[in-house]
């Protein structure tokens, strides 16, 4: 197997599957609590869940990020012009409590009278966190969410306290934003810009900030003139997240599923390869590298979202389904070549929406939904097919790819799950995407993840608009957090 992925390394895949496998070199599988989380309003900032009855909330798809000193931040969407929830954990995951929401146009309170409900952003939600601490001692928090007509960006100095509001963008037409940052207050997103007269071709555009999001004068396009930049931006694709290099930060990455310039002319042809950009100055020039390319053009990747991690040796990772499994590849060079992917979910149960947490060099935890007992079509399983939270965890991710598995939590949906965004006909209960990060300080892991199940118990209160049949409805569907209790983690425990 070594000699095999020696081979596979220095060049793209062209399509040769690596099964990933349990093994000796596979950690023990953790158990994990999950819990429910409060909105804000009608719940006072500061409601620390588990523990209170007012731990409940009307959001959907989260993200997640992490300081060096183990603080989580998590945020999630509650729908375009509604504003955003976010949530902060100081005790590795196990409780999480809520702050103001980070675009309320009263800059940092709870909004009433004249001013409820007038809150931007809301859509596509994104999380980032500083690597090193600002003035006042605290690592900045970063929420990016989408409008109709820009990315917001909120920063936070005092670990989700006050948030203060600053429209990001300046170019038309854009969509999903993400997020990342690096230091103590350089904060870059990226998004794509949709074709029109000023823009004739779709756009991957990465704007930065190095005032810890109050201005973002540095904007360059990440799709660049190669073979697979261009066909990105003329053919058709759909962005996953972006990343600094925890190992040398001028290094940057975000991720894509595109289709080929030629495939145009054939409404047979999705988006089935898979692409990186990488820039190694901070965001300021691109260069574009294809991940996977299939020749089989009914392949789609841009199955919500591709994802990509780097870990502390600076190894690059891509995950992504097929809407039938997940699979990963990984790189040693800077995100100049890539392993053949390694499939990662288990036997023939269908697997999406994979997201990547990277820590010490080797090693990973890759969070998905997997549907119980049923191999085909998401949109069309069928209305008794059960879905849950899967961790698979890696210790060896670059080397033997042995993983160990964890259902992290009962089950969040039921039936068919549409993955076509805006576009979608079918069930979008679990919207998109959801999240997972471990604490630097423990190694442990803690997801935010969607969930539409009617519960009721001390870790869950039940939405008053949530009734016992509304499950598998949209009027049930919450935000969770499931934090690792023990077990592996992917960071060494640091001695205090």
């Amino acid at each position: 197997m070594n000699k095999l992925l020696i081979a596979v390394v220095s060049a793209v895949s062209l399509g040769v599957f690596v099964q990933g496998s349990a093994g000796a070199d596979a950690a023990s599988p953790p158990s994990f609590t999950d819990f429910s989380l409060a909105s804000t309003p009608p719940s006072p900032a500061g409601t620390v869940c588990p523990g209170s009855a007012l731990c409940y909330n009307g959001a959907a798809e989260p993200a997640i990020n992490v300081a060096p000193d183990g603080r989580f931040f998590a945020a999630s969407e509650k729908g375009l012009g509604n504003g955003t929830l976010a949530w902060t954990s100081a005790d590795n995951g196990m409780h999480y409590a809520s702050t103001p929401s980070p675009n309320d146009l009263s800059t940092g309170s709870d909004s009433t009278g004249a001013e409820a409900g007038v809150e931007p952003g809301g859509g596509d939600t994104d999380v980032a966190v500083a690597t090193a601490r600002n003035a006042v001692g605290n690592y900045n928090a970063y929420v990016a969410s989408l409008t109709l007509a820009n990315v917001d960006v909120s920063t936070s100095k005092d670990n989700g306290g006050t948030w203060s509001l600053n429209p990001a963008t300046g170019l038309p037409i854009d969509d999903r934003p993400w997020i990342a940052a690096t230091g103590a207050a350089k904060v870059c997103i990226s998004y794509l810009t949709a074709p029109g007269i000023l823009l004739p071709n779709v756009g991957l555009h990465v704007q930065c900030s190095n005032d810890a999001g109050a201005t973002f004068p540095q904007v360059a396009d990440a799709y660049d003139t190669s073979p697979v930049g261009l066909a990105a931006s003329q053919g058709g694709s759909r962005t996953g997240n972006l990343v600094f290099d925890p190992k040398t930060p001028s290094y940057m990455y975000t991720v894509f599923a595109y289709e080929n310039v030629e495939d145009a002319a054939n409404p047979n042809a999705f988006l089935h390869n898979v692409g990186i950009a990488v820039s190694g100055d901070g965001g300021l020039t691109w260069h574009d590298h294809a991940v996977r390319t299939n020749p089989d053009v009914t392949a789609k990747y841009d199955n919500q979202f591709v994802n990509v991690a780097v870990d502390n040796g600076g190894n690059v990772y891509v995950a992504y389904s097929d809407n039938s499994s997940v699979s990963y590849q990984f790189s040693t060079n800077h995100g100049q070549t890539f392993s053949a992917p390694i499939k990662v979910s288990q036997g023939t149960d269908t697997a999406v929406m994979p997201w990547l947490a990277a820590g010490d060099s080797g090693k990973i935890d890759l969070v998905y939904y997997q549907a119980g007992g049923y191999a085909g079509n998401p949109e069309t399983a069928g209305g008794t097919v059960p879905w849950r939270v899967v961790m698979a965890q890696s210790l060896n991710a670059t080397a033997h790819h042995t993983f160990s598995y964890s259902t992290v939590n009962p089950v969040v949906h039921h039936g068919g799950v549409c993955e076509g965004g805006a576009l979608c006909t079918g069930n979008r209960d679990l919207f998109d995407d959801f999240g997972v990060k471990a604490s630097p300080t423990t190694g442990l892991a803690s997801i935010v993840y969607s969930d539409d199940q009617y519960q009721s118990d001390a870790e869950h209160q039940p939405d008053p608009n949530c009734t016992a049949s509304g499950s598998d409805t949209s009027s049930c569907d919450h935000t969770n957090a499931a934090s690792q209790l023990n077990g592996t983690g992917i960071y060494a425990v640091k001695k205090k």
